[in-house]
């Protein structure tokens, strides 16, 4: 017998026993499923036995850890129904591309299509699969044994990873006569994917699954056909320059291409500046170019591109940021917590902002704000602006597309455009890499070399920062007149050097240490580059420092 603390209480169990047996008798203390354990500090599966005395806590579908689990093992059912409807070859092949809401991008590669009743038999068998509720197993391969069973199944991405991992073992997990590789933890069986819907779009299809705040109900699925677009151009960049994957990136760099693949990559962003600049300029009565996106986007060096573009037009743009119109941090208002709430639109002066828009617009000279973050104030140090008939304003903050942060503006006025780092490179093609991982990264190095601010703290707030993202900024992103993916291809093999010490430095028993090493696993897969070779110009440069606009 083995002695297992829950809740403050100490309970007999027989050694072995599996956590997903001890999780089921403690359910109904929970509103979400349970998804894992963690065991003295470490996060184990359901799947796994108890082999001595510990002290055990829940994971559920409404946790970050517990959600990212349910999608990982909803992937690999759908992997495993094509493969029993269509064949290996067409599940090896199909891509998870990215995320359009809470849909699932998949796309087979070559010349592989499932055809819309392929894939309505392909949603019943995994709803057959679900019913069966049939176990996913994990075994730990050597490395050899793995890459060998990997080339068996043409799973010719997983043998490109491997080669540049320095483990001795990789975990393969089973799902019947399915094999297959997936970065991060995974439910024990097919019955706990309860929720999911497989929809015909595009040249692929989307695998609807519930978000986190709402585990037990899927979600209506919203197309987003501009943010779609983006997304396939920047798929389309990865073909240009030949890396589809972080394989295809770390051959790359032992090839010693990695110098003339970043300039090519900047070359490409470039010419879509280029691109939105002549659309700017072609748009008579613009004069304010509005720009919005979440945190860590490249807001700021974007618009000191764009501005540069502009002047190429013989337009002369002026930057303004909407954080100088913050309203005093002593008015701020407050969240459910009773915290101040930065992110709401609230927190901004927007009548003020909207009295000195519509003033400039109207040929009056305008003082404007700079807001003092040392001493939480708006101040005004004789900064005056009049709008010339070339001139033209080019405003960033995340609520530069919410129509009510401009509501007094003529629509003729304003060209709008969001933009994110919407990366559109996999770890493999079953395991895509999240838009919010490479932005987590890129705030944590900003912050830490600017602000002094750890990553730990980081990783603390970025919850906070999401749920603002999902309120205020994501919501308007169709309402753009133009988007940008600031994603490198390349920047995480950058930022992987100056993320990993700071990773480090997060103690195990901190709240923040599972993030933290997840990360540390994630980025074990680039190989690094120095960032000497990244342009001055470069959006990876607003976060590893040596900006040539003194960001």
């Amino acid at each position: 017998m083995v002695k297992i603390k829950i809740n403050g209480e100490e309970k007999l169990y027989e050694e072995g026993i599996k956590y997903e047996i001890i999780a089921k008798e403690y359910q109904h203390l929970y509103k979400e499923p349970i998804a894992l354990v963690i065991v003295d500090g470490k996060i184990r599966e359901l799947m796994k036995r108890v082999t001595r005395d510990c002290e055990l806590s829940f994971v559920t579908y409404g946790n970050a850890i517990g959600h990212k689990t349910y999608v990982r093992s909803a992937i690999m059912l759908l992997m495993k129904a094509i493969k029993d409807v269509a064949g290996l070859e067409v599940a090896a092949s199909t891509k998870v591309e990215f995320c359009i809401g809470a849909g699932y991008y998949c796309r087979l590669k070559g010349e592989n299509k499932l055809d819309d009743k392929q894939i309505v038999r392909v949603k019943e068998r995994m709803q057959e699969l679900v019913e069966a509720d049939l176990p996913i197993t994990k075994k730990a391969y050597p490395a050899e044994e793995a890459v060998a069973l990997f080339k068996k199944y043409g799973m010719t991405d997983k043998v490109k990873l491997f080669r540049y991992r320095r483990s001795s073992n990789i975990n393969v997990y089973c799902l019947s006569d399915y094999y297959d590789y997936y970065y991060g933890y995974m439910l024990p069986s097919t019955g706990y994917v309860q929720y999911f819907d497989l929809l015909s779009y595009e040249d692929g299809m989307i695998l609807l699954l519930p978000e986190k705040d709402a585990p037990d109900k899927l979600p209506m699925f919203e197309p987003r056909k501009k943010l779609f677009q983006t997304l396939m151009q920047t798929d389309e960049w990865g073909m240009q320059v030949g890396i589809d994957t972080v394989g295809d990136l770390n051959d790359k760099i032992c090839q010693g291409n990695i110098a003339e693949m970043i300039l090519v990559q900047e070359a490409l962003q470039e010419r879509r500046i280029g691109e939105i600049a002549r659309d700017i300029a072609k748009r008579e009565g613009v004069k304010f170019v509005m720009i919005a996106g979440p945190s860590s986007s490249g807001k700021t060096t974007f618009s000191h591109r764009l501005s540069i573009q502009l002047r190429t037009y013989g337009l002369q743009p002026h930057p303004i940021g909407l954080d100088n119109y913050y309203v005093n941090h002593d008015q701020t208002p407050l969240d459910e917590d009773g915290n101040p709430d930065y992110e709401c639109i609230e927190a901004l002066d927007v009548e003020q902002f909207n009295k000195d828009m519509c003033d400039l617009l109207a040929g009056k000279t305008v003082e404007l704000p700079t807001f003092n973050f040392k001493t939480g104030k708006r101040e005004y140090n004789g900064k005056m602006t009049t709008l010339e008939a070339d001139d033209i304003l080019v405003i960033e903050g995340i609520h530069g597309l919410n129509p009510k942060m401009s509501y007094s503006l003529p629509a003729e006025s304003k060209y709008k455009i969001y933009i994110s780092a919407l990366t559109c490179l996999n770890i493999d093609e079953h395991n895509r890499i999240p838009t919010t991982d490479s932005r987590l990264l890129r705030r944590m190095v900003r912050d830490a070399r600017t602000r002094g601010t750890c990553a730990q703290k980081t990783i603390e707030m970025w919850p906070s920062v999401r749920r603002g993202e999902e309120k205020y900024i994501f919501p308007f992103q169709e309402q753009a007149d133009a988007m940008f993916n600031s994603a490198l291809i390349y920047e995480l093999a950058v930022l992987k050097q100056y993320a990993e010490p700071l990773l480090f430095g997060i103690e195990k028993g901190e709240p923040e240490y599972f993030e933290a090493k997840r990360l540390l696993k994630f980025l074990e897969y680039f190989l690094g580059v120095s960032s000497e070779k990244v342009p001055t110009n470069s959006l990876c440069r607003e976060f590893v420092g040596g900006n040539c606009f003194e960001i």
